[in-house]
């Protein structure tokens, strides 16, 4: 399976946007397969982890971001849930389960109640290794600030505004990651 070709299908006729998400994508990939590398004894999936990876923000072209340049009409909270509706209709579903888990350190059923989320009510918490792999991966890279890494610290004062349980999400995932500061 090739994701560039997958993102181009969808992604040609906005070349501003395909630059952005080639290259989000590519950091995110990178540093997760640099952790597939750290933790053999996990057997994670290396080529899924890359593919799943290039492809877990594909559905930012249906969301409204100008900054950087999506132009469509949804919420950007919703780019996980409808990039994964886009890759089971490419017949990719462990790969729309990357996309739809990977938003935040994941978000609860509880927490798209509570907030009243615009997305359907399901968990969207990361189950597998790999997806866990890749959530963590893509809080280090900003689609805004392109080829700048967020320090662990900061990714940790970011996720706050989604509550302490996010917090406790996240610090599971670097301790898991083995990148504790």
């Amino acid at each position: 399976m090739d994701p560039i070709a997958l993102i181009d299908k969808y992604y040609a006729s906005q070349p501003e946007l395909r630059e952005v998400l080639i290259v989000h994508s590519r950091q995110v990939a990178d540093r997760a397969l640099s952790i597939v590398d750290k933790h053999p004894e996990w057997l994670a999936d290396r080529q899924f982890v890359e593919e799943a990876a290039m492809l877990h923000d594909i559905g930012i072209i249906y969301c409204h971001a100008p900054k950087i340049h999506c132009m469509g009409t949804h919420r950007y909270i919703e780019h996980g849930w409808l990039g994964a509706e886009l890759l089971r209709k490419e017949g990719l579903p462990r790969h729309a389960l990357v996309a739809e888990r990977h938003t935040g350190s994941g978000i609860t059923l509880e927490q798209v109640i509570r907030d009243e989320l615009p997305i359907p009510e399901r968990d969207y918490c990361p189950v597998s290794i790999e997806e866990k792999i890749i959530c963590y991966a893509d809080k280090f890279y900003s689609k805004t600030h392109l080829n700048e890494e967020t320090p662990v610290t900061r990714v940790r004062q970011k996720l706050w505004m989604y509550g302490h349980d996010a917090i406790l999400r996240w610090n599971a995932l670097v301790e898991l990651m083995a990148e504790a500061d």
